[in-house]
Parts: structure tokens; sequence; C-alpha cells
């Protein structure tokens, strides 16, 4: 963004005149107030905090513990293995299981993470993009084997393989492919009428790799409408998807910008599915969740990141989160503590109930500085989505490398801004002290990916063969013929107790494996 001015007022914002009404309602288009008429007051936001490590029983655990501690929501961390589609007896697998997040091989393992955990009770979030569909999948059949209908089931699949491809990385087929997969997702989640929803945009990813706010969020919007496309070409109706949609965004520490960001990006959204889609209200409505940022936290003083955390969480409700995750200020470290864990869910519920933040709606509303932060954020995030579009579209965006240059110069100018010593980072380029690094043990890895191995070994041993061979040849059946379903084929294979790796070898033989060029 450009330079802030020392003093803002009436002359700097676009609102001119009757000001309550330009700026408009919450709860109703553009949505810049909120997507709700009484936002807080009604309910607070979803406090969802991320965990996922080593073994299914050791992530529940943890899982179990955070609820008894007020958490409302959970979020599942992946391992690589598990996200690249990867048995952890795989050779590929080797000196990753279990590090990144949770090894889940099979549908067994899956049960074993939400063991006595009611699934018709509790709204989860699951972090998986290139294995989405299969993940999906698992969580239904353990849903059905606890005796809960799909319909019954809420929470999120990430399923946003566009940003992998710019910018994490965790993808396993070529583009195309990978879209019908994830877009299938969507038909099948509007097909069954879950309260799921089937995609989360994310822009988080981008904005840790290095983009601005106004890129997070016209990256975001490239993707979003990249899949709102695919989905109508498929015949889906706009208004029955649409509003399942969520989004993804950071909470970094720049208060003031990040809070605009976050009312700039709803209006963005409902002014572009309006233009492109005609899409009704609701489908316009733009639902996220947010993390605070996981690159703003520093290995040095790691104690300051609990302020740090404490003011992106303050940005991401004043802006309007729908729900939540605070990063364990040790982070930067290690997988958090227990202790640090649940010190960042008690950010959450000081901000919920001692600051008196959730009693009014948009408390920053109206404020000459934040509705020009805003205005300005939404047409440089406009210009950017209007860039993507004029190249065909983020698929083809990302084919050019248009998204990952972007990325890139601005990670670098960033960087240079810190080594200048321009951008301050305390305890790091300003105020550094000689404390050492705090050092954290970290888990016996090759135990528990011994446990693991010998795991998906025996279920290999005790299953039918003879169901796992045939649905594995109907789902490559379905992966050939470019225009079957492929959710219910990945059902079917889950039900036989096919593997993640297994499934995921079936595809890579139809469609190959993605290489950057």
């Amino acid at each position: 963004m450009s330079e802030r001015k020392p003093v803002y007022g009436p002359d700097d914002w676009g609102g001119r005149g009757d000001a309550a009404r330009e700026l408009g309602r919450p709860g109703a288009l553009p949505y810049t107030r909120g997507v709700h008429p009484t936002m807080y007051r009604g309910k607070l936001w979803t406090m969802r905090q991320y965990a996922g490590f080593g073994t299914a029983e050791e992530t529940n655990a943890r899982f179990r513990h955070l609820l008894a501690a007020g958490q409302t929501g959970l979020s599942v961390a992946f391992d690589l293995p598990t996200q690249m589609g990867y048995d952890s007896d795989h050779p590929m697998a080797e000196g990753e299981v279990g590090r990144a997040g949770v090894a889940i091989d099979t549908v067994d393992d899956l049960e074993r993470l939400f063991h006595e955990i009611p699934l018709d009770k509790v709204s989860t979030s699951m972090t998986i993009n290139a294995t989405a569909p299969i993940l999906l999948a698992m969580y239904l059949v353990v849903g059905e084997e606890q005796g809960v209908e799909a319909g019954e089931l809420q929470g999120t699949v990430q399923n946003d393989i566009l940003k992998e491809f710019i910018a994490r990385g965790t993808y396993i087929y070529p583009i195309e492919p990978s879209l019908r997969l994830a877009t299938d997702v969507c038909r099948f989640v509007a097909a069954r009428g879950m309260s799921f929803n089937p995609i989360s945009v994310s822009g988080y990813h981008m904005r840790e790799a290095g983009a601005t706010a106004a890129q997070e969020l016209a990256f975001t919007f490239g993707n979003g409408l990249e899949y709102v496309r695919r989905a109508v070409g498929m015949g889906l109706d706009v208004n029955t998807f649409a509003s399942r949609l969520s989004f993804f965004f950071a909470a970094f520490s720049d208060l003031f910008e990040e809070v605009a960001k976050f009312r700039a990006a709803r209006r963005l959204w409902a002014r572009l599915m309006k233009e492109k889609f005609q899409a009704d209200d609701a489908a316009c409505r733009l639902r996220f969740h947010t993390q605070t940022g996981g690159s703003t936290l520093t290995a040095q003083q790691p104690k300051n990141n609990v302020v740090r955390v404490a003011i992106q969480a303050l940005a991401a409700v004043l802006g309007g989160t729908q729900s939540l995750h605070t990063n364990a200020y040790d982070e930067a470290l290690a997988l958090p503590t227990e202790q640090s864990a649940t010190l960042a869910l008690r950010t959450q519920q000081i901000l919920a109930h001692e600051t008196g933040v959730p009693d009014t709606v948009d408390p920053v509303g109206g404020s000459w500085y934040v509705e020009a932060l805003t205005d300005r954020l939404e047409h440089e995030a406009r210009a950017l989505v209007d860039e993507i579009e004029r190249t065909g579209g983020a698929a083809r965006a990302i084919e050019l490398g248009f998204f990952q240059e972007a990325i890139a110069r601005s990670a670098y100018a960033e960087q240079r801004a810190i080594e200048a010593g321009d951008e301050v980072v305390v305890g790091v380029n300003q105020y550094e002290d000689d404390q050492e690094i705090p050092s954290i043990p970290a888990p016996d890895y090759s135990a528990l990916a011994a446990v693991q191995r010998r795991r998906v070994g025996e279920l290999r041993g005790k299953r039918e063969g003879g169901k796992v061979t045939h649905a594995l040849q109907a789902l490559k059946a379905a992966a050939t013929d470019t225009k079957a379903p492929l959710v219910e084929a990945i059902i079917d294979a889950v039900r036989a107790r096919a593997t993640v790796g297994e499934i995921s070898d079936v595809l890579r033989g139809v469609w190959g494996a993605y290489r950057p060029s």
C-alpha cells in the first residue's frame, strides 16, 4: 500500500452525505459491516484451534483437551505424506510421518482421530487439498460407522488446490484434473445437501509466502472465481453451491490495515459475484476463517509472540471473522505444547468475554482512517483481480507464473526492508538481547512412524482384497471418463479399506503427476 497520511478527515473517505446509508447495514449487501445483522451479539466466532501431530491417538488427546478448555470447533493438520497421497510405509514418506500434522493412512486412523468425539456435535475443519476428497470420504464413513448421517456433519474441507500451485506445493496431479476433483466435491456436497463447506479458498498461504494484503485478497478471489466458473460449467446452480463457499485469510500485525482488509474483502467478493454471475444475495456473502500470522512469529524472544498474536486476533475480530485460530507463541520453535496451545485459546476467550469488542457490530465503521483504508484496499485488489481475469483466469495465470512472480517480488522487498532496518521486527533487528533461543524437545518421530507403518501393513493383511481391487478398478474407470462423478467412487474405496496412497496412486496412474516448468 502507498504511504498513509498523518491525519484523516471526511475528505479521505469515499462516503459523502448520508454516510450511514452509503456504508450500508450489517447483514445486507455489500456486507462491508458484516455478514450477519447482529454479528457477535447473536453468536461469537468459532474458536477453532488448529492441531495435528504424530499419531491419531496423540492428536485426539489434544482435541479433547482443547474442547474441555472451551474450544468450539476442531481443525485438523495432516502430515505431508497424507497431504501428498503417500502411505506411511511408502519410501517417499520416509522422515516425514507425523511431523507436519497427524498421519492418516486409512479410515480406521480417522476413527482413532475422532474417537469418542461425536461428529454430529462438533464442526470440523480439515486442512487438506490434493487428497481432500479422500479425507472427506473418510470423514463420511467414520460418521456412518458412528451412526451419523451425512446431513448431520458440519465443517469445512479446504480443497483449495490452486493455491498449492501458487504458494504451498502439496499438489499431486496436473492443474486440470486437480480442478475437476476439487469441483466434484462441490457437486457432491450440494447433491447431498450437506452442511459442509466444500472449498475454503485460502489467501493465508499466499500471505505467508510474501503476498501483500491487497495481493492476498486479489489472488484469493482470482482463485475463487475460477472455482465458481468451473462449478457453473459442470451444471451447478451458482445460488445452490456458492453460499457454501468459505474463505481463509491471515491476520498480520498492522492492525488497521488488517481490519480494513477484511471489510474490503466482503465488499469486493459481493460485487464480483453480482457482476460476473448475477448471484443472489446469500451467494454473495463472504464467510471466512482467520489464522494469526505464523510467519510473523519469531524464535528470538518468543514470548513477544503472545503480544503479536493478541493484536492479530483483535484485527480478525474487529474485521468480522466467522472463526479464528490463534497461534501458540512457541510455534517458531516446535510443535505447540499443551500449555502454549491453551494460552492461545485463552487469548480468544479474553477477547470474547473481557474486552467488550463483540458488544457492537463493526465498531470501527465510519472511522475516516479505516474507511479510507478499506476503499484503497478494495481498489488495489480489484485492479489485480481484473488483471488475472484478463489473462484468462487463475488457472491460466498460474501457468504463466503471474501469481508466483508477484509474490516473490513482494517477499523480496519485505525481506530487504527488514534487513535494512526500514521495517522493525522487535527482538530481531531492533531491541535484540543475548537470550539464547529456547530448545524444545521433539517427539520420537521414528517410533511413531514405526507404529503407523505397522498399522497400515496389518490392515492390508486383514481386509478383503477382492473388495479393494473392485473398488479401485471402479475409481479408475470414473477417473478415465471425464464426465463421471468421482467422490462416490472414492467413498466406495474407503469403505473397502483402501488407503490414502492406494486411492491416490489410481488417480496418478490415470492423470499423471504435475511437474512445474
